[in-house]
């Protein structure tokens, strides 16, 4: 089968022209689309074989590709242990169910299905579950470095559990979620970034008749604001969007939007919209009081914390919910105001109005319901022969006007 690995030598690449970093990165990542990789077979008996129809590009695939790591070095990053190579990327997967292990149950070869990526206790065949698996926390699984699979924390970061990037993928049975015939693939594929903000959002929820600042407006930026519009009609919206593609999408879910640059301009309009005072000082001014309740950081870069951490109330809260590299950053608003910086990582099972179910669930009942709409959002789709054109055109969002890409293999 065709199989996009990373974590192997790249055929050799003219220097792009450009200065973009990204497209530089892209130029040297250590990945090359391979025509006769194996095809996987049953990891466990449990587990199925599907075959990939639409798959979306996630932001930490495309950081990993484009080897974009930050501005601080770490070498000693915990989360080593929890990565094998060489490895085929790509979780957001809308797929067909093409093969069943011996023990496998609930699905049916032709089961059009989107994928729960995690590799938590269950398909790791790990008996009892650990605490957290038994609450649905499978995102903080114990166990993502115990055999028999290779060490990874989703399909795509095990050398054993290749994702979406290819023609044939294996799953579990359990992280599999059946996609109704209602639901179009081009929707269907938003479900893994949809529960990345969901959970993001639950777990921190704004305050009632509130202000909220999503910071970013990719696709868990998007996704961000269209639950808040959607869970939480009384709060206000206000979203940081880098490109105008992304920001007329924003618009088009009911929130304000501002640009991302100069920093001083964003937290004066930032400041403006919400209600809070400026003080001024010889560097960036900072909101005191802020009237922001919540920031919804799903960049996460040095910049956007001193942004966000400047213009959020007194005892706000600043949720991480990007991936990017470790950075260092002016965090005395941190203390001074008595923040609440926390971390949010992807989804598990999720409390809706009073209803505990997977985010993902809780994404095809909304789009079901037409309570979320997310139309628009996929606005380039690749075959995988063209993957570098794929990256590209993520490189270069300013020009390409790319809010969530993704592969085609219909």
């Amino acid at each position: 089968m065709r199989a996009l690995v990373f974590g192997v030598a790249p055929e050799p690449q003219p220097e792009p022209e450009s200065d973009n970093p990204l497209l530089r990165g892209l130029a040297h990542a250590p990945m090359r689309l391979e025509r006769d990789h194996a095809d996987p077979g049953f990891l466990r008996p449990d587990w199925v074989v599907t075959r990939p129809r639409l798959v979306g590009i996630c932001g930490s695939d495309s950081k990993q590709v484009f080897m974009d790591w930050g501005d601080v070095g770490s070498p000693d990053n915990p989360l080593k242990a929890f990565f094998s190579l060489p490895q085929v990327l790509g979780h957001e997967v809308v797929a067909d169910v093409v093969a069943l292990g011996p023990e496998a149950e609930g699905l049916e070869i032709g089961d059009r299905v989107v994928l729960n990526p995690w590799l938590s206790c269950g398909p790791r065949g790990v008996s009892p579950i650990c605490e957290a698996c038994e609450v649905g926390d499978y995102s903080l699984c114990w166990n993502f470095g115990v055999g028999p699979i290779a060490p990874g924390i989703h399909i795509g970061t095990s050398k054993d559990a290749s994702g979406g990037y290819a023609d044939l993928m294996p799953a579990h049975d359990s992280m599999l979620y059946k996609v109704p015939d209602s639901i179009p693939d081009e929707l269907a594929v938003f479900a893994d970034p949809f529960a990345v903000s969901l959970h993001a959002i639950t777990r921190h929820p704004p305050t009632p008749g509130g202000k909220a600042m999503v910071y970013g407006a990719g696709a868990l930026g998007t996704c961000a604001t269209a639950i808040l519009r959607a869970l939480y009609p009384d709060v206000e919206v206000l979203v940081v969007a880098r490109f105008e593609a992304q920001a007329a999408m924003a618009r088009s879910l009911g929130a304000t939007v501002i640009g991302h640059e100069p920093a001083i301009r964003v937290i004066e309009e930032a400041a403006a919209w919400s209600g809070g005072r400026l003080v001024a000082s010889d560097g960036l001014p900072m909101a005191y009081p802020g009237a922001i309740d919540v920031v919804y950081d799903t960049v996460s870069k040095k910049e956007t914390f001193e942004i966000g951490s400047r213009v959020l109330k007194a005892r706000g809260t600043l949720v991480k919910a990007g991936v990017h590299g470790p950075t260092q950053w002016e965090d005395t608003p941190l203390y001074f105001k008595e923040l609440a910086m926390v971390g949010s990582n992807a989804f598990g099972i999720e409390e809706v109005d009073g209803v505990r179910r997977h985010g993902i669930e809780h994404y095809l009942d909304f789009v079901g319901s037409g309570r979320i709409d997310l139309t628009g959002m996929l606005t380039h789709t690749f075959d995988l022969d063209n993957w570098r054109d794929a990256f590209t055109a993520i490189a270069t969002q300013d020009t390409s006007g790319a809010i969530k890409t993704a592969f085609d293999f219909r």
